[in-house]
């Protein structure tokens, strides 16, 4: 997790990013609210046994989103990182070498690296675990297409990674038309036993059956959010594992509060539920819990 020191809402990203909205505070204010919220959000993982690495943003490039790492690497358990090419060009200057080096530093083993940064020159994007929801235990990659989630390069990630891809378009409702969602995380989240997924934004039906199948193919429940709660992050969940291998469904409070009583007792019958207050981070950033948390699946030395 990377702790902002320079976060405001981005102009750049806000082209595309319906989520986003302006808080007409001054810049220090939104960064100094941000980073309190980051730091009671790690606060809440580390209290649960969470293995939570932290490193700051420094003041050097102008990176207003390096609280959301999770779009430009991955890691995954053959040792390999893999980075990805960035929509909005300040975005970029998010890749450090250093954070490579801090998780070598507590034990982790890359072995190899997977670089897709090129396509950007050809105006191809592909960000992340934000653009590709992997189920990593069945080799499966889900992805609604976008301004950033390229078919091609996707395909392309696909055949690299061995995963069976699994595409849709997924659609929002802005101002009365319907428009592209930016990212796949933020309508869907992938658990061991159960998915959240708001399928109301998959207009194509047969495209929704075929996600639908996929999911429940595998063995988990289907558990579906309104477009609703979807605008109020309830799709950008993350599951963590705590103490004594311990699962948590990781979420911010605003997407806990929209959800049912229903809802949350299915969640709750797989795992527990941890949430915090991203409010600001949410509100400037068009991104909740699941974007600020890269994922480690990297082995251990």
């Amino acid at each position: 997790m990377v702790r902002p020191v320079n976060f405001r809402m981005n102009e750049q990203t806000a082209v595309n990013n319906y989520f986003q909205e302006d808080p007409h505070l001054k810049n220090a204010e939104i960064n100094k609210q941000a980073q309190e919220e980051f730091d009671q959000f790690v606060r809440v993982l580390r209290e649960h046994g969470v293995n939570v690495i932290t490193i700051s943003d420094n003041l050097e490039r102008d990176t207003p989103d390096s609280i959301f790492p999770n779009n430009w690497v991955s890691f995954h358990d053959n040792g390999t990182v893999c980075v990805y090419p960035m929509f909005a060009e300040n975005r970029r200057k998010e890749r450090r070498e250093d954070i490579f080096e801090l998780l070598e530093e507590n034990g982790f083993v890359i072995n190899n690296f997977m670089d897709y940064t090129s396509a950007e020159g050809e105006e191809v994007f592909l960000e992340g675990t934000g653009s590709i929801l992997l189920d990593r235990v069945n080799q499966k990659a889900y992805c609604a297409l976008s301004e950033r989630a390229h078919e091609e390069l996707f395909i392309e990630f696909c055949e690299d990674f061995d995963c069976f891809p699994v595409i849709f378009h997924a659609n929002q409702t802005v101002e009365g038309e319907r428009l592209p969602i930016y990212h796949t995380n933020v309508m869907m989240a992938m658990a061991e036993t159960f998915a959240v997924i708001c399928l109301d934004s998959i207009d194509d039906k047969k495209e929704r059956k075929n996600v639908v199948e996929h999911i429940k193919m595998d063995g988990r429940e289907v558990i579906r959010i309104t477009e609703e709660q979807m605008c109020h992050f309830a799709g950008n969940m993350l599951q963590v594992i705590g103490a004594n291998d311990k699962r948590f469904m990781v979420m911010s409070t605003q997407a806990y509060n929209s959800l049912t009583q229903e809802q949350i007792s299915a969640i709750e019958k797989h795992c527990a539920i941890l949430h915090s207050p991203l409010d600001t981070i949410e509100t400037c950033g068009g991104g909740s819990a699941r974007c600020m948390m890269a994922e480690v699946f990297l082995p251990k030395a």
